[in-house]
């Protein structure tokens, strides 16, 4: 019993002082809330009074700023306000000012309607003056409007035509000026660019003796000897008294070759009786005809023309033993070629087809003397048999300008054949017996009535004659064409033939002042 009360006392203290403890605790923990309360509330009272301050401030800072907002809202607004009043002020004005025009345009459009009825009134009256001057005038003139009108036309055609006739000429001078120009400086740039050796050849062959003695045994018992050898070869064997030479004459230079050849393989044999001689003269023959065809075969490959036949190569190389005017023919062909190139080149047309015309251009000398005919027009046909090329027919046939029309390859040609044998010292005639014959073709033209100038061209093939066209008409100056080529036929000595050309030019010249 006395324990339970202990225990329970002790319980109840352990309460109480658990109260107590409580309490205090209570009450301390509520004295510092007390005391943090009023920390805070100090804390408060500070922040309250600078925020007062600082809303203040702030307040007085938008006062300002918007005092100064204002006053530039309120500048901005009259100074917008003035310049809608100055633009009303224009508005008022642009429409004073189209109210006026307006006027001014309904006035014009009075006036307008005024004038049109008086330029109708004025019309009627011309309409009505002009159909009685067309009266009168048909009256006067007896024809109607319609025969005035096509006498008009009439007269207005013929005076184009002249005036079209007239720019015609003139643009055809023109061109020709600029042709000419354009053909000397191709021509000019082809012969500097050829620079080939000058050769002239003779026609006569001379085969030097050891010694005299050796005439005679040429000639032989009775002259069988030279007999034998005249009749083998064809040539004139001429035994004169030209010391340790004889001298060999023919019209056909391969035959003249073939007796050289054979005469000087006798003269170094020793041999000479007329059965040694036809032997010689048949090995000659072989070896004439082989260089004939080397030597046709080192043009072609010299100028870069290939393809050619068997038969043109070995014609090609009897022009080695052909001259005209002491220049050799086949040199003249390599040299003709070789300019033919050039000039095609400068024209931008095919070059291999202007050098094999101009290689060939002279074959037809190899057969002139058993065929009859020009060169040109035996070359022609014969480079038509082995060569299918048209162009170089056409270049062989035309160069030298007889045929009705002539081509571009014909031209080329014709030209690359000029410049090398017009070159000095080309051919073998003196400079005085060329300006001789220049001056006397010319002079033969002079003395015809109605000439005004003559120039003689191309070396002397051909002449041009300017004749006077108020002296002589279109069938005057084909009458003075014909009558020139007899009086030179008549009285001038000249190589191959010479074309004459009458020009005549009729002219209109008019001053605008």
């Amino acid at each position: 019993m006395t324990v339970g009360v202990a225990l329970l006392a002790i319980f109840f203290s352990f309460i109480i002082g658990v109260v107590f403890g409580g309490m205090a605790a209570f009450l301390s923990r509520r004295i510092m809330f007390n005391r943090q309360i009023r920390i805070a509330e100090r804390k408060a009272a500070k922040i309250m009074g600078d925020t007062r301050e600082e809303a203040k401030k702030v307040l007085n800072e938008a006062r300002e700023e918007t005092s100064k907002i204002k006053a530039a809202a309120d500048t901005e607004y009259r100074e917008r306000r003035s310049e809608v009043q100055r633009q009303e002020n224009r508005l008022l004005q642009k429409n004073e000012t189209l109210d006026r025009k307006l006027e001014g345009v309904e006035q014009r459009e009075r006036g307008m309607a005024n004038k049109e009825k008086e330029i109708d009134s004025v019309r009627n009256q011309l309409v009505e003056t002009k159909n009685k001057q067309l009266q009168q005038l048909e009256l006067i003139s007896g024809l109607s409007s319609s025969e005035a009108k096509e006498q008009l036309v009439e007269a207005m055609e013929t005076e184009m035509r002249q005036e079209t006739s007239r720019r015609l000429r003139e643009w055809e001078i023109k061109l020709k000026e600029e042709a000419d120009q354009k053909s000397q400086e191709i021509l000019s740039r082809a012969i500097q660019r050829s620079a080939s050796e000058i050769v002239v050849e003779t026609t006569v062959s001379v085969v030097p003796l050891p010694s005299d003695d050796m005439k005679g045994r040429l000639i032989g018992r009775e002259g069988r000897n030279i007999r034998a050898l005249e009749q083998a070869t064809g040539v004139d064997l001429i035994i004169d008294d030209t010391p340790e030479a004889v001298t060999l004459s023919s019209f056909d230079p391969v035959r003249r070759e073939i007796a050289r050849v054979a005469l000087t393989k006798l003269i170094l044999d020793g041999r000479i009786h007329p059965a040694r001689i036809e032997e010689v003269v048949a090995k000659a023959k072989e070896e004439v005809d082989a260089t004939i065809y080397s030597a046709g075969e080192q043009a072609a490959f010299q100028t870069g023309v290939h393809g050619l036949r068997p038969e043109l190569i070995k014609l090609l190389g009897r022009l080695k033993y052909r001259t005209s005017y002491g220049q050799n023919n086949l040199v003249h062909s390599i040299e003709t070629a070789f300019l033919s190139g050039m000039l095609a080149s400068e024209l931008k047309v095919n070059v291999d087809l202007a050098k094999r015309s101009g290689l060939l251009h002279d074959i037809g000398k190899a057969v002139d003397r058993e065929v009859e005919g020009t060169h040109a027009a035996i070359g022609a046909d014969l480079v038509k048999q082995w060569d299918k090329s048209t162009e170089v027919v056409q270049g062989v046939a035309e160069h030298h300008l007889e045929t009705e029309n002539t081509s571009l390859f014909g031209f080329i040609v014709s030209a690359a054949d000029a410049i090398s044998s017009a070159r000095p010292g080309a051919r073998r005639e003196s400079l005085e017996n060329y300006l001789k014959r220049m001056t006397a073709l010319e002079d033969i033209a002079n003395n015809f009535k109605g000439v005004d100038k003559s120039f003689a061209i191309q070396a002397g093939r051909e002449i041009r004659i300017l004749v006077k066209p108020e002296e002589v008409d279109d069938l005057g100056a084909m009458r003075l064409a014909r009558d020139i080529v007899k009086k030179i036929e008549e009285g001038l000595e000249y190589p191959g033939q010479i074309r004459v050309t009458v020009l005549r030019e009729t002219r209109a010249v008019e001053y605008a002042k």
